[in-house]
């Protein structure tokens, strides 16, 4: 099973969820943190990194002598990643979605590829838990093909936990699409409620099933619990505002390791998913 983690918005406890029920589960389990713009889940669990990998994606270099400008390239690109300009036809690789229809369409194949770093995979484990986590290049504009290649490392034999991005955009519907469930981390505040409505949205188009979880529960208003409710979605957790949590991340702890009475309410947490799932 996959599962993945996600909030509309940003800071509301994606990463805390994941970790602490990745540890809670223990064993045939993932980690895969697909927040490659700003992975952070590694400092909550101090994998050992065994395997270091550049991730490159395919764009195009053209042969000027073999190309005659026919333009057949330029119709095909949907994203204006390569253009002719006078006598001169110019690839714009920050552009590029690699997708290959410019050298499949190149009557003269003028036009080959080449490998653009996009950043790079670690992976690594810590006791029973295998954990994946991408890290974007400086100046990368696209993570979607990196989170799509940290996806792959889904074992089919292993319960797979997705800390996805913040927000709606591209690279979350990348995290989540293909998932058995998304668990959705809000908080119960105005803003919290907001981008709620545009992830169960999102969720919504493609078709997969979600529960919620509430972050810092004791505060705000009751808008989150009332939305819940009118749509059907289920409340599987609530996590309080208690000072000994806030501490506990601020230093970079696990909520179940600081108050191990919190793992057995992980675990049920998991046990609700697979209820639903299955």
């Amino acid at each position: 099973m996959i599962i993945s983690i996600a909030s509309g918005k940003g800071g509301t406890g994606k990463t805390t969820i994941a970790c602490n029920m990745a540890v809670s589960i223990g064993h045939d389990v993932q980690l895969l943190d697909c927040d490659v713009e700003e992975p952070n889940a590694h400092l909550f669990l101090h994998p050992i990194i065994d395997n270091i990998k550049t991730i490159t994606t395919p764009v195009p270099i053209v042969d000027e002598e073999k190309c005659d400008l026919c333009g057949k390239c330029v119709e095909i690109c949907q994203f204006k990643a390569i253009v002719i300009l006078g006598d001169t036809i110019l690839p714009f690789h920050d552009l590029c979605h690699s997708c290959g229809g410019c050298e499949l369409v190149c009557p003269v194949k003028a036009i080959t590829e080449t490998g653009r770093e996009l950043g790079e995979i670690e992976e690594g484990h810590l006791d029973g838990l295998q954990f994946v986590h991408g890290r974007l290049r400086i100046g990368e504009a696209m993570s979607p093909p990196l989170i799509k290649k940290v996806r792959t490392y889904c074992d089919a034999d292993k319960l797979a936990i997705i800390d996805a991005p913040p927000g709606t955009s591209c690279p979350v519907i990348a995290a989540m699409k293909g998932t058995d469930f998304v668990l959705l981390v809000t908080e119960p505040t105005p803003f919290g409620l907001y981008d709620l409505k545009l992830a169960v949205g999102a969720v919504k188009i493609l078709g997969i099933p979600c529960g919620l979880v509430i972050n810092r529960s004791d505060i705000g208003d009751d808008k989150v619990m009332e939305y819940a409710k009118e749509t059907g979605i289920p409340v599987l957790m609530e996590i309080p505002f208690e000072r000994k949590i806030a501490e506990a991340y601020s230093r970079g702890d696990l909520i179940v390791e600081i108050m191990p009475e919190w793992k057995n309410k992980f675990q049920e947490l998991y046990e609700a998913i697979k209820a639903i799932v299955y």
